[in-house]
């Protein structure tokens, strides 16, 4: 382990920190994220999910940060995906439980879903992820690859902001048989139904955060993709 890596835990270590330390700092975050859940939303994937990216840039290229990278063009990307995501975790949070409501076994599901832990509970949660995870993660993740390869495409520099994205080129260039194949295919059945299911298990408060930490999770996968791409 290299003297940038043990600096980089230490960071993480000193940023997580007063959250545990401080139970005013805690509670300050619970109101925040109440009172303004999209903009806490923007936030927490424009640091987490871009964190994410960066340890997958490590791992491909040995380093944490290069030119034409871009950092914070990710992290605008990322913010800006993560509101789309919150809004849908919670389309998909009231809509699947409303929709099995009309089964006559499981017509408590709404209140079971905002109870304690419990075998239906989960099964509501697994529903939830499921849905989620076979309509909208699959565009979600195609069009972060594209927003990718844009930036990319910009050298990393903020000009990908009022630079044409060309989509249908872009989308026509993606490597279908590693997204199909290896992040659809493998990565959708095999990490993220299992990972969304605890995530909505979870009290509500911490859903979106919980599924911004997978955002780092993302990040290691999406560099597993692209060595596969080479």
């Amino acid at each position: 382990m290299k003297k940038k890596d043990l600096f980089m835990i230490l960071g993480v270590i000193i940023f997580f920190a007063p959250f545990f330390i401080f139970s005013s700092v805690y509670t300050q975050y619970i109101d925040i994220n109440k009172a303004h859940p999209l903009i806490m939303a923007f936030l927490k994937f424009a640091i987490l999910a871009t964190f994410g990216e960066v340890l997958g840039f490590r791992i491909k290229t040995g380093k944490y940060n290069a030119p034409g990278f871009g950092i914070i063009p990710r992290a605008l990307v990322w913010g800006v995906l993560g509101v789309w995501i919150a809004v849908a975790m919670g389309v998909f949070k009231f809509g699947v439980p409303a929709y099995l409501s009309k089964f006559e076994t499981f017509k408590n599901i709404n209140e079971v879903m905002a109870g304690d832990f419990t075998p239906l509970k989960l099964f509501g949660a697994f529903c939830i992820s499921l849905m989620m995870n076979t309509t909208f993660a699959p565009i979600f993740m195609t069009i972060h690859k594209i927003t990718d390869a844009h930036i990319g495409n910009c050298d990393g520099k903020i000009k990908f902001l009022i630079t044409p994205l060309p989509f249908g080129k872009l989308i026509s260039e993606l490597n279908w048989k590693v997204q199909w194949g290896f992040v659809f295919k493998k990565t959708i059945p095999f990490f993220w139904i299992p990972a969304h299911t605890i995530t909505f298990i979870l009290p509500g408060d911490f859903q979106v955060l919980f599924a911004a930490l997978l955002g780092i999770a993302l990040g290691l996968i999406l560099s597993i993709a692209a060595l596969k791409s080479k």
